[in-house]
């Protein structure tokens, strides 16, 4: 579908055009007059521009080139180049469609469609099956697969259910949900990726920001070459010739014509626009065009474990009993110790035992980073890792070999058990690890707060190259300051967006992994994958360097038909045919 602006263009091309050929079947004088018309129909945007510019001292522009030059067949390229312009425009703005139109809130019975803007945290909306989520919030009534294929890239609907969380941008699939909304439109998820692709393009790449600089001192070189080539020649083989004159300020004009540097100019952040489009299409949102460079150019990535290499989601998977307690009876009394913490290995171990008793823990005491220490009649009882135990005069048994996190359980200075709480690998993890080095990726590096002995595990089982455990965020940080330094090529990282955000600023490029809804991860990472896949990393990566070899291929293609075509033209070789295939051809 033609814009109006094009529309306009359009019908000044087929007046231009219907006016030329009449120029071209008629005799002088009425042959120039119809010239004259037809040059000021097609070209009188241009030489305004040119006039304008030249009374803000910017003499030297690409529309003081076309003044100089402007036919008909140049306007039918720069309409062609707009057309294609719009198009790759067009279409990364129909993949990240996902504004949604209004809300539905219930009012005396009456459901009422209203601006998302307008609804205030708490409201609860009504969400019909084939309608946008139109704000974030809890799921309060019902349950639907929700079409998340707009954010994630996954044609795979996702089911939710009371109390689980919805995010703008999603569509309701089969079931009518009531959602209590806990963001406003400003801070949803939907108006956060929108504000992200809407500013990418203003993010510019290397390759970009050379263009625009060699543009610059370019285009007057070519002007005074194109006008050294129209003057110079005739004054020394035929300074009386009129023949000789218009020979060689034809030869300029097309001199100037082929010169115009609009392919260079144009392809290459169209390359780029191309490139983010794919890439967000695949549910992987980069902002911008910098990052999709740097991108191609990573050798090393750094991940943290849990969330982003596993699941993120504990659960105990055994328990070691080493006095009279059973299994039972040692995750029961840990989970007493533990009614309070919200820990994720917490919140585990209360879910895999059986509580008799809830009121007979007292002096709860939660040391950050060991564990828990409670009474329970009057008997010390600790629950936590390895350090803890130690710290307070209780042996351990430190003989387990494979991966999980050791929750130790001592009465009174002496061990009584060991809860294993496992994080499972994602299934996977190896063969994404291996298709990262199969793109070019050298090192891959393992940064953890977990232990160093889990932490080992994991990189072997999975394939990692370098592994750094018990680290805290600044520790990473660190960590990450020293591969920068040792490492050829640009150094990423990957976590989860909300516990990391210091590391994933100072690498070179930062992924958030599984960013939706996380608003920690869209303002911190330079590039947000929309789910927890490794594999859209890869993705990623093919996508960065496939645009850069085009942008390659682009310049070098450009420059090269340039070159031969400005030889041509200035030894006469070349018409102006050949001049406008070297500009707006090759745009």
């Amino acid at each position: 579908m033609l814009k109006a602006k094009q529309k306009k263009t359009l019908i000044r091309l087929c007046i231009s055009a219907i006016l030329y050929i009449i120029a071209l079947l008629t005799k002088e004088p009425l042959k120039d007059i119809f010239f004259i018309i037809s040059y000021i129909v097609i070209g009188y945007d241009v030489i305004y521009k040119a006039f304008r510019n030249i009374g803000h001292g910017q003499i030297f522009d690409e529309y003081f080139l076309m003044g100089i030059a402007t036919m008909l067949l140049y306007q039918l390229g720069e309409w062609f180049q707009s057309y294609a312009s719009e198009r790759s425009r067009q279409s990364i703005a129909s993949l990240m469609d996902i504004r949604p139109d209004y809300a539905v809130i219930e009012k005396d019975g009456t459901f009422i469609k209203v601006d998302p803007e307008e609804v205030e945290i708490g409201t609860l909306i009504t969400i019909r099956p084939g309608e946008r989520v139109p704000l974030d919030g809890i799921v309060i009534d019902g349950e639907s697969f929700l079409d998340t294929s707009a954010l994630t890239g996954e044609s795979q609907p996702r089911l939710v259910k009371n109390g689980e969380e919805v995010i703008s941008g999603c569509i309701n699939k089969t079931g009518v949900i009531k959602v209590q909304v806990n963001k406003e439109f400003e801070e949803s998820t939907v108006s956060k990726i929108l504000d992200l692709v809407e500013n990418s393009s203003s993010k510019k790449s290397k390759s970009e920001n050379f263009i625009s600089k060699f543009a610059h001192y370019y285009t007057p070189i070519v002007v005074f070459s194109a006008l050294a080539l129209a003057l110079i020649p005739p004054l020394f083989i035929g300074i009386k010739d009129p023949l000789i004159w218009k020979s060689w300020i034809y030869r300029g004009l097309n001199f100037l014509v082929v010169s115009c540097p609009c392919a260079l100019v144009l392809s290459v952040p169209l390359s780029f626009f191309s490139g983010l489009g794919s890439a967000s299409k695949a549910g992987v949102l980069i902002k911008g065009s910098n990052y999709l460079e740097a991108l191609a150019e990573v050798k090393t990535i750094a991940f943290d474990k849990t969330g982003t290499l596993t699941s993120g989601s504990f659960k105990v998977i055994g328990v070691d009993c080493y006095g009279n307690l059973n299994e039972s009876e040692i995750l029961s009394l840990a989970a007493r110790c533990e009614k309070y913490s919200n820990h994720p290995i917490s919140e585990s171990i209360k879910e895999a035992a059986v509580i008799k008793e809830e009121n007979d823990c007292t002096g709860i005491e939660e040391i950050a980073g060991h564990g828990v220490k409670a009474l329970i009649d009057n008997q010390e009882v600790l629950v936590g890792n390895s350090k803890l135990l130690l710290a307070n005069g209780v042996e351990i048994i430190d003989d387990y070999k494979t991966i999980g996190t050791l929750v130790y359980v001592a009465i009174d200075k002496k061990l009584i058990g060991r809860i294993i709480i496992g994080d499972e690998i994602k299934s996977d993890i190896k063969e994404d690890l291996a298709k990262l080095k199969k793109e070019g990726i050298v090192k891959t590096v393992l940064l953890t707060g977990d232990n160093k002995d889990v932490a080992n595990k994991v990189a072997e089982e999975i394939g990692i190259n370098e592994v750094y455990a018990e680290l805290l965020p600044q520790d990473k940080v660190n960590i990450i300051e020293k591969l920068l330094k040792e490492n050829q090529g640009k150094v990423a990282f990957t976590g989860d967006g909300i516990n990391d955000a210091p590391v994933l600023m100072r690498s070179d490029v930062g992924i958030a992994m599984g960013a939706l809804g996380s608003d920690a991860a869209i303002e911190a990472a330079d590039i947000v994958l929309m789910d927890d896949d490794i594999s859209k990393i890869v993705t990623a990566i093919h996508i960065s360097r496939k645009t850069l070899k085009i942008v390659k291929e682009n310049i070098i293609f450009a420059i090269a038909i340039k070159i031969l075509v400005l030889i041509l033209s200035a030894i006469g070789h070349a018409n102006m045919w050949a001049a406008i295939f070297a500009d707006v051809g090759v745009a």
